[in-house]
């Protein structure tokens, strides 16, 4: 399976980081990168993650990394990274670009 990044999802990956380099520039660049490593492994297992519980919908999964959701939709040959956001924040629906 290939794994495709929305705009939301990377524009949310920069604001997080912008975020993180106020403190240290070094662990934003360590964070960024952890994210994108960590979404390897849904190329074999898409189903791994959990299903995000504000939809409850089979091809909507979740990830987390650290205090992170990264959010995917599981299409037919591909995987798409919808979002990301800090667990403490309300999902916007809108965010899941779905039906």
């Amino acid at each position: 399976m290939k794994i495709i990044w929305s705009p939301l999802a990377h524009q949310r990956i920069n604001e997080i980081a912008d975020y993180i380099a106020t403190d240290s520039l070094a662990a934003a660049e360590k964070w960024v990168n952890s994210i994108y490593d960590s979404v390897i492994r849904l190329k074999d297992f898409p189903k791994s993650g959990r299903l995000v519980p504000e939809v409850e919908k089979d091809d909507i999964r979740e990830i987390f990394l650290g205090n992170y959701r990264i959010i995917y939709g599981i299409e037919e040959r591909q995987i798409k990274i919808l979002t990301v956001r800090h667990g403490k924040q309300i999902l916007p629906i809108g965010d899941l670009d779905i039906e």
